[in-house]
This record gives structure tokens, sequence and C-alpha cells, in this order.
């Protein structure tokens, strides 16, 4: 039986697409027939202290010599020191979901300072396993990683993708987003943009944690309140799977403004549902949503967003002919047991 140490920072059973991509990700290896041993990480990353250093620290130097160690990105790419001193000893692999320097809302420096760290944390690893090929264009050209060492391993669906839908109850058109409450997510341009088609018939709902980033929520609630939309925008708060599926299954557009995304599990999920989709362009976004599934824009660019909502807003045949080619696209999304073989073929050369 194959052996490996998978390191997360955080709740493995957490909400965010990175903890649920790891959390799947191990079930499916250990369906597999991998002996997944799981090291729990604090949850400060990227941004640890020294006791949560030092946690780290002995957490890795009781795991066997020769070990394999998968180790989130979101903790190794401050490691690098630690990285260093292991490498010899341990057979460690990073999984990159996005790099973190291109995090946003990141104090004075600390791009910088990622970025140097990542890249030498990379540097002692003997693959790097990223979630789309936009990270793996990045990894290579940016961080100097081989292209040889990295593999690509796109997320799975849990979902089935789910039947055409009967003919919409009369009412406003209903909005979904998803996504951490967080400057990366920018649910701000989301909300500049809905105050711009007003006039227009409409209602959103937006699920996030509200209490990961305290700041940021108590941004948007003052900027719906600001634009008078506080009746038609609804702040849900963290949900679960079911109530996750119940709220896509009651959209008629998802909706996303998004600054960067590695790859963007929503959007998946999205499809799945046959949701016509209005993003952006920001990192994996294209990979994921085609043409004929949404309307993307540029990152930051509320106008644009604006404009892109009330095409979809306003005409039902346009919202029917994407939401049909939303369907056609999940049909073709893979599961996790494909992302998790695609992991374990890597890791096998090792």
């Amino acid at each position: 039986m194959p052996r490996l140490y998978l390191a997360v920072p955080g709740d493995i059973e957490g909400r965010t697409g990175g903890t649920l991509y790891d959390r799947k990700v191990m079930e499916a290896l250990r369906e597999d027939g991998w002996r997944v041993e799981l090291l729990a990480w604090p949850g400060s990353f990227p941004f640890p202290n020294e006791v949560d250093r030092d946690e780290v620290e002995d957490s890795l130097a009781a795991v066997p010599d020769g070990s394999l160690v998968m180790i989130d990105g979101l903790a190794l790419g401050v490691l690098s020191g630690l990285a260093r001193r292991e490498a010899q000893r341990l057979k460690l692999v990073a999984l990159v979901h996005h790099p973190l320097a291109l995090e946003t809302g990141l104090p004075d420096g600390a791009a910088a300072a990622f970025a140097a760290s990542e890249r030498d944390a990379l540097a002692f690893c003997r693959a790097v396993i990223t979630t789309s090929h936009t990270t793996a264009a990045i990894i290579e050209a940016a961080f100097g990683v081989p292209a040889e060492m990295i593999a690509v391993a796109t997320p799975g669906m849990g979902l089935s993708p789910q039947p055409p839908r009967a003919t919409r109850s009369p009412g406003p058109v209903r909005l979904f987003a998803m996504g951490s409450i967080s400057p990366r997510k920018a649910h701000h341009v989301l909300i500049e943009a809905l105050g711009a088609i007003a006039d227009l018939d409409w209602t959103c709902a937006i699920a996030g944690d509200l209490e990961r980033d305290p700041d940021t929520a108590g941004e948007l609630k003052a900027q719906i309140e600001h634009l008078g939309l506080g009746d038609r925008i609804a702040l849900v708060g963290g949900v679960s799977e079911e109530d996750a599926a119940g709220l896509y299954g009651w959209a008629d557009i998802f909706a996303m403004a998004s600054v960067y995304e590695g790859y963007g599990m929503v959007f998946s999920e999205a499809l799945m549902f046959g949701l016509p989709i209005v993003a952006t362009t920001g990192g994996a976004i294209p990979e994921v949503v085609p043409p004929e599934a949404g309307i993307l824009v540029p990152p930051g660019n509320a106008d644009a967003f604006a404009e892109a909502l009330r095409l979809l807003v306003s005409d039902e045949e346009l919202r029917a002919s994407m939401a049909a080619g939303s369907r056609d696209a999940g049909l073709k999304l893979t599961d996790w047991t494909y992302t998790a073989a695609l992991i374990a073929a890597r890791l096998d050369t090792l």
C-alpha cells in the first residue's frame, strides 16, 4: 500500500475551494488504495506565528525518513527554510492552488516576500501539482520550475449534472454568487455592478463566511446599504454543501467578479447546474467557463461587469442559450477519482 503524508493548514472540513480540493483528493486516494496520513497544520497560514512554525517543524520531524509528503501551497510557500532542511530526508511535493503573491489586498511588501519565499520553497520539491494549466504556466515561467516537474490535476466534481430546468417561475431574475468574503473575490465589484442595473428586476444571494474577514464583510454590508440594495442583495453567510446546491438550483444566473482564481470550483458547480455565468478573465476562469456558457470581462471593471449582467438579466433568450452551453460543459467535467489518478500517477514516479 503506497503511503502519503498530506499537510493541510486549517480545518480539512472547511468550505474553501482549496480545502475542499485537499479533502476530496485525500478521500479519493484512500479509495484507490493509498494510505494517506493527514498532517493537520495551524490555520494561520500564510501568516504563521513562531508557535505555529514550531508546531509545523515538529510535525515534519516526526515523519519517517524517505516518506512522500505533499504540502498545500498555502503553507509551503512561506516555509522555504523548512523545505530546505527537509528536502534531503523527505520527498517533498507541492500542491499549488495559486501562487501566494497573487492574493489580493496583501500588506505592503508581502507580495514580493511571498514570491521570493515560494520560489525558494518550490526549488526543494521533487514535483509540483497544480489545479489548472494557468497556474502551471505561472509556476514554470515566474518561479522557474521545469515543466517536467509539474503535473496538472484539475478539480473533480462530486455532483451529477442536473437535468434541464422547467420553465422558470415569474418574478425577479435570481442571481447567485459564492466565494470567500475576501478582497480577491471582489464581491464589491459585483455589488457595484448590481447598483448600476438597479432599474432591472433582479434579486441576488451572496454566500460566504462573514466571520473569516470581518472587515471586508463590514465593507460589503455598508456598500449594500449605501446603494439602497438591502432588500435585493442578501449576504447569506457560509453554507453547507446541501444549502449551496439549493442556491444553485434557485438561481437563474451565477455571477462572480473574482480578481483571480487558481481554478474556481464554484464555476464548475454552476456548470453542473446549467447556469449561465457572468465572471472575469482572472486567472484560470477562462479554462473553466467556455464562451457558450457565459460572459467574461476584465477583473476590476464594474462597468463591464454591469453591462454583462444587464445583457443576461434582460435577455431571456440569451440566458436560455447560455444555460444550454453551461449544461453541455458540465457534462464534460470529470470526477475526483480522475483527479486523484492524475496525482497518483505523478507521485508513483517519485
